[in-house]
C-alpha cells in the first residue's frame, strides 16, 4: 500500500464512531451535572435522619447520630464537652425551638472539610445552621452562616 492509496470510505463505521463520540460526551456531561447536584447528599441525608429521629422523640438514637456513634452509651464519658444532658436540653421540648415537628434543609454548601446546612425548623423564618464533618461524620452547630436569600 502506498501513501496515496486511501482505504474505502465506510459510512457505517463513520456513523458508529460519531454516535459513540456524541454518546460519550453526553454521558460525561450528565455525570458531571449529577455529581454536582448530589455532592452534599450524604450529609443532607445524615441531617434529615437526625432531625427525623428528634421529631420522633428518640433522643438516645439522635445523640448517637449526632456523634456518629450508635454505641455512645457504652462510653458516655467520651462526650463530656457536649453531653447527653445538654443535648437533651437543646433538642428536647425545652430547647429554643420547643417540640420539633418539622424541618426543611433550605441551603447546603461544602465549606472547608464539611458541609454547612441551613435548616428551617418548625417553619421558622431564620434557619439554624448545622455542619457535618466529612472525616468524622459528626453533626455540630456551624459557626458559618450561609446566605439564604431575601
Amino acid at each position: 500500500m502506498t501513501l496515496l492509496d486511501a482505504p474505502v470510505y465506510n459510512a457505517k463505521k463513520a456513523r458508529l464512531i460519531r454516535n459513540i463520540t456524541i454518546a460519550s460526551v453526553v454521558a460525561v456531561v450528565v455525570l458531571a451535572i449529577a455529581t454536582y447536584m448530589l455532592w452534599n447528599w450524604p450529609a443532607e441525608h445524615r441531617v434529615n435522619n437526625f432531625l427525623a429521629t428528634v421529631e420522633a422523640g428518640d433522643m438516645n438514637k439522635a445523640f448517637g447520630i449526632w456523634n456518629h456513634d450508635p454505641d455512645w452509651q457504652q462510653h458516655p464519658d467520651k462526650y463530656k464537652d457536649y453531653g447527653f444532658g445538654q443535648f437533651s436540653k437543646d433538642w428536647g421540648p425545652s430547647g429554643d425551638y420547643g417540640v420539633i415537628k418539622s424541618h426543611n434543609i433550605v441551603v447546603a454548601k461544602t465549606v472547608g472539610n464539611g458541609v454547612v446546612m441551613g435548616v428551617d425548623i418548625n417553619g421558622g423564618k431564620t434557619p439554624m445552621f448545622l455542619r457535618v464533618d466529612h472525616a468524622t461524620k459528626t453533626i455540630g452547630f456551624s459557626p458559618v452562616e450561609l446566605y439564604t436569600g431575601p
